[in-house]
């Protein structure tokens, strides 16, 4: 089974705000995202940016067989959500917005005016086969790209640029927050009667902070002396992936020429025994050719073929 995340980049149908301008555009996008999915092959993709849902509906049907749908109903103000394009039925267990108290709101503007939720809502599945069943949870937090009072995407000085750095983070932070506790929740107090697996956009790297946030208890991450003890952390503790990505596979992303991996997968214990492989882009593949974006206006690239992210996979076997 191959389990896999994807920003897919502003899908939305033609003639809107942000979707692409024509109908030609918009084809050749599906056909790029569906030849990619196809050489992929996932049993569960978990996508971001659907603007449309009827896009995905489009976007499924241009895959040969079945698959399934599922979209959060939390959208943020360009309509963009996060959901499930699968292969195997799902049953869906949360879709939550509000950050889990008693952490309080966070200033997100100039204007002072706090939120208590999240951009875009933060869904879990539940995941069942033959053989097994797990929850797997889909996000997109709050982008690194900061847009500033009357649509502007330059700030008027490196002050303002200071403070809506600041309220991207607050905000961000946040929403990983509820993300941990969600799959908490998932997990069942002792991580061993279900399995989770976190799928999505978190717009950080791997040792950001708000990435470590969603790991839990610290000291066992791949890679680290902690790795093979096992201990009373491990019951709630996520592990990113990341580490068994052949390091030169290790983005997703292109920003400015900088290689850079926001895009992540995120295990439970029992499943991290059972993942034989991690990569991006498709199995098989040395390196993604993507393009290189610029801070700015993301409806600049509403007639972009494809997406701008790579997806992030594992597969799993059991």
């Amino acid at each position: 089974m191959l389990v896999a995340t994807w920003n897919l980049e502003n899908l939305y149908r033609p003639g809107g705000k942000f979707g692409p301008k024509d109908k030609a555009a918009y084809e050749a996008k599906l056909a790029s995202l569906a030849a990619t999915i196809r050489a992929l092959n996932p049993s569960v993709l978990g996508v971001q940016e659907v603007g449309d849902p009827e896009a995905l509906t489009d976007l499924a049907g241009m895959l040969e067989g079945t698959w399934h749908t599922t979209l959060s109903e939390h959208a943020d103000e360009r309509g963009t959500r996060v959901g499930f394009l699968s292969q195997l039925p799902v049953a869906v267990t949360a879709d939550e917005d509000r950050f889990p108290g008693p952490l309080g709101p966070v200033q997100v503007s100039d204007s002072g005016k706090p939120v208590a939720r999240a951009g875009r809502g933060v869904l879990a599945v539940t995941v069942s086969t033959r053989a097994f069943f797990f929850d797997a949870v889909v996000c997109h937090l709050k982008s690194k790209l900061l847009s500033f009072g009357g649509g502007r995407f330059q700030p008027r000085d490196e002050g303002e640029r200071a403070r809506f750095g600041a309220y991207a983070l607050y905000r961000r932070s946040a929403e990983a927050t509820l993300v941990r506790s969600l799959a908490g929740r998932l997990l069942k107090g002792d991580g061993r009667q279900h399995d989770v697996v976190v799928l999505g956009d978190l717009n950080d790297e791997v040792s950001a902070a708000t990435t470590q946030i969603l790991l839990g208890p610290p000291g066992s991450e791949i890679g680290t002396p902690g790795f093979d003890k096992p201990d009373k952390g491990d019951a709630q503790r996520l592990w990113n992936v990341a580490p068994r990505i052949p390091a030169e596979q290790r983005y997703s992303r292109i920003h400015a020429g900088r290689r850079e991996l926001i895009d992540h997968v995120l295990v439970s214990r029992g499943l991290l025994s059972l993942v034989t492989a991690a990569g991006t882009g498709v199995p098989g593949s040395t390196a993604t050719a993507l393009p290189s974006v610029e801070d700015g206006d993301p409806a600049e690239r509403r007639n972009a073929t494809g997406s701008d992210h790579a997806p992030v996979w594992i597969r799993i076997e059991r």
